[in-house]
């Protein structure tokens, strides 16, 4: 379960006293997501999500996140909107925490992955890529080729003997990834986190996608990347051919990925792994006994870096080159 900070009926009736959303009817805790605390709010006017930022996010990008799922709805994208208070501002605050409340989708995400679904999201995900062209503020990725090495260091493979193979196999990694990361390339606004529990759908139909709080901006390309890892991949980690085709294929139905895009995304697709390998390893490492969160195996990615280490063209992810 993914709630850190309680709240209760009268703490969220007053909270919903600053709101036009009419009387609280019910709410309830939303055990998806490992960030930050999430409640479903049923209101006489409606179905809201209620999130109260945790400590791993930074106050100071809130404007950025809220601001770009405006940006985005005015857009013609579907994804959750910021919900105005009575005094038009969308960031509040209960219990100590930074809070915002924003409109709720209908639909689910995929519990089986279909070559459908991929071509769902690679349109999606390029529409996403062209609604966000003019969105003003900027936010550097905060977990990109800068920060994987700072990232190792703090998971202190070197003290624990068991872990050295791989520190060696990470470091290693690293060290080619920082050589050949490349420059240049289209830059926009990326989720960076498009995994297949922030994708719903209804009837079949993309019906949406939420958790934008790792959106930034880097190269286009990265997003289209970290979607082959997250979709292309079946349970034993064997890399589905034709979803990542069909997920290549509809993204360039709107948006058409350059030489050099082409030319440098092995490389793109093993900078996202190792960074969703990172991250997991430091969660797996430093796991409170008592925490309600379940981390995430970091080995999974292991598993799809030594993949995309040994492709020989970018064929193999489906580009026409």
């Amino acid at each position: 379960m993914a709630v850190y900070t309680k709240i209760n009926n009268t703490e969220l009736r007053g909270f919903l006293s600053q709101y036009s959303l009419g009387d609280l009817i019910s709410f309830s805790e939303i055990a998806e997501g490992v960030e930050n605390s999430n409640f479903l709010v049923q209101t006489t006017e409606g179905q809201f999500i209620l999130t109260l930022y945790e400590k791993r996010v930074n106050p100071e990008d809130l404007p950025f996140f809220l601001g770009l799922l405006g940006h985005l709805s005015e857009n013609n994208f579907v994804c959750p909107v910021p919900v105005e208070k009575k005094d038009g501002r969308v960031l509040n605050d209960l219990n100590g925490r930074p809070a915002a409340i924003v409109t709720f989708l209908e639909g689910a995400s995929p519990k089986v992955i279909t070559v459908a679904h991929c071509k769902a999201l690679g349109v999606s995900m390029a529409k996403l890529h062209r609604a966000g062209n003019n969105f003003k503020i900027h936010r550097e990725n905060s977990l990109s080729v800068k920060q994987w090495r700072p990232l190792l260091d703090s998971c202190d493979l070197l003290n624990k003997p068991i872990y050295i193979k791989l520190y060696n196999e990470l470091n290693e990694e690293i060290n080619w990834l920082e050589t050949n990361w490349p420059k240049g390339l289209p830059m926009g606004i990326i989720h960076a986190d498009l995994f297949p529990d922030n994708v719903f759908f209804l009837d079949d139909v993309l019906s949406g996608i939420i958790d934008f709080y790792f959106a930034c901006t880097d190269f286009l390309a990265y997003d289209l990347a970290t979607s082959i890892n997250a979709w292309c991949f079946d349970s034993d980690e064997t890399f589905n051919a034709e979803k990542s085709k069909a997920l290549v294929d509809a993204y360039q139905t709107q948006r058409p990925l350059s030489s050099n895009e082409i030319a440098y995304f092995q490389v793109l697709v093993r900078g996202s792994a190792i960074r969703f390998l990172l991250t997991r390893l430091y969660d797996w490492l430093n796991h409170p006994d008592d925490a309600l969160v379940q981390p995430k195996d970091p080995m999974s990615y292991l598993k799809k870096l030594n993949f995309h280490q040994q492709v020989e063209s970018p064929k193999q992810y489906g580009f026409i080159v």
